[in-house]
């Protein structure tokens, strides 16, 4: 893949949720909420706190959803990244 954001953005690929709950319930597709975590795929020249493979936390509804050689990813503006999950 080759993709380069643009401005202060990065573009995320989204971490997939657990599909059973913790007693053992099997959680279907369609309940499930989109993950609000994800790892840093690529990373713009102005964006200088966040690099390739961070995993990041961000807004339920933050950025745009792209489709690139198959797979979906974000593009996220910094500014709606929560933190770095360490």
């Amino acid at each position: 893949m080759n993709f380069k954001p643009l401005g202060k953005r990065v573009l995320v690929k989204r971490l997939e949720e657990e599909n059973t709950t913790s007693s053992g319930i099997i959680i279907p597709d369609n309940a499930k909420e989109k993950p609000s975590q994800g790892e840093v795929v690529a990373v713009s020249a102005d964006v200088d706190s966040l690099a390739c493979g961070d995993k990041v936390v961000f807004g339920k509804y933050s950025g745009n959803e792209v489709s690139l050689n198959g797979e979906k990813y974000l593009v996220i503006e910094v500014e709606d990244i929560f933190g770095i999950i360490g």
